[in-house]
């Protein structure tokens, strides 16, 4: 099984940045794919990108050019960086490790970006 933990969010200004890092231990080499989400207040959660085992990535509309997605294998770990923040960005960040017919979620790191 997959364990994941995220951390880096915070309170940034409107044009700010934050990188977010997701770290993954447990059964890592089953690992098919992960991927950030968030969550705003009174929303549903929303898929903002996933990146694959080859490192293909994927982005919601609304974040593409703004946030990037990486991993680093070697420490386990998957960031995200977000550039340009908008207070719409404001959310809890949840990231996501899939494995074949099942998914590890973390609690979530609080992102708040102030107008």
């Amino acid at each position: 099984q997959v364990q994941v933990v995220e951390s880096g969010g915070g309170l940034v200004q409107a044009g700010g940045s934050l990188r977010l890092s997701c770290a993954a231990s447990g059964s890592i080499f089953s690992i098919n794919a992960m991927a950030w989400y968030r969550q705003a207040p009174g929303k549903q959660r929303e898929l903002v990108a996933t990146i694959s085992s080859g490192g293909s990535t994927k982005y919601a509309d609304s974040v593409k050019g703004r946030l990037t997605i990486s991993r680093d294998n070697a420490k386990n770990t998957v960031y995200l960086q977000m550039n340009s923040l908008k207070p719409e960005d404001t959310a809890v960040y949840y990231c996501a490790a899939y494995e074949a017919g099942r998914s590890s979620w973390g609690q979530g790191t609080q992102v708040t970006v102030s107008s």
